[in-house]
């Protein structure tokens, strides 16, 4: 494999349910492993999930620890935590807040997303982007802001992919489209390539309406990560303004499902969608 096509985000991640697994096969706690090592417990904790850099002297470590063997599987360990600490395409960009999230999504196979305060980034014109990130980053430097515009172009590149484009399923408040977003043009030309996303096979996109009322989405928006690797479990993921929430654990998982069926069962269907985003944006042209 070329460190082209190597994804240190996954990599960290699969590492890290390794060695949780040969953990686990010898009844030890994180607690336990951060008493040994003369480490935190949270260092355990965030090299088994995947968001911490690990090294190959961690591995060489804890594969003591954990009465590891077998030279081929610690050769495979060592191998995977090299790989993982290599840069993704977006490191050229410098320091990026959620890098974590942008690695995940792009070994995603599928996301599912539900907003209700803007176009999710994914489906954004470079204009109508650039209104929402220097409207979101009041105080950040014109350059700053068109870092992360770039990138969030840049993110795009796997909608598109010829092999094996990410399947995106979006649920939209109705609010989104009335929220004028870089002035009148920018938002109706959103509105139109909304649309022309939306008729792509692999894209599909829905519109709550206002009339629905009180509905599961107004606890907060969120995305749901899938993968076609049986060992990488499908994450939710949580944007927050400092910070943000990845959600792996079953239970947590089926709940953000569950709630996401409830919003597709309420939305309009697609071509009821695309009828009344044309209606919107026809109204931006007047």
């Amino acid at each position: 494999m070329s460190s082209a096509s190597i994804n240190p985000t996954v990599r960290r991640r699969r590492l890290g349910a390794k060695l949780r697994e040969l953990r686990e096969e010898q009844h030890l706690t994180a607690e336990d492993v951060a008493q040994q090592l003369l480490v935190s417990q949270s260092k355990i904790s965030r090299l088994e999930n995947g968001r911490r850099s690990i090294s190959q002297r961690d591995v060489r470590d804890l594969c003591r620890v954990y009465s590891v063997t077998d030279e081929k599987l610690i050769d495979a360990l060592m191998a995977m935590a090299r790989e993982s600490r290599q840069r993704g395409w977006w490191h050229a960009f410098g320091d990026v807040p959620y890098s974590v999230y942008i690695g995940l999504e792009a070994d995603a196979v599928s996301a599912r997303n539900y907003e209700s305060l803007f176009v999710p980034g994914m489906l954004q014109t470079r204009e109508y982007a650039a209104a929402v990130i220097a409207g979101i980053q009041p105080e950040a430097a014109p350059a700053q802001n068109e870092k992360r515009t770039e990138i969030r172009m840049r993110r795009q590149e796997v909608m598109h992919a010829p092999d094996k484009p990410l399947r995106m399923w979006a649920v939209l408040d109705e609010a989104v489209l009335h929220r004028e977003v870089g002035g009148p043009q920018v938002m109706r030309e959103q509105l139109e390539h909304l649309i022309a996303l939306s008729q792509e096979p692999h894209i599909t996109v829905q519109v709550l309406p206002y009339s629905v009322g009180a509905h599961p989405g107004m606890s907060g928006t969120f995305s749901i990560l899938e993968f076609e690797d049986e060992a990488d479990a499908t994450i939710v993921y949580l944007e927050g303004v400092t910070s943000d929430l990845y959600l792996e654990k079953e239970a947590d998982v089926k709940t953000y499902s569950t709630l996401y069926e409830h919003l597709r069962a309420q939305a309009l269907n697609p071509d009821q969608t695309r009828d009344l985003i044309d209606r919107i944006a026809k109204d931006f042209a007047r």
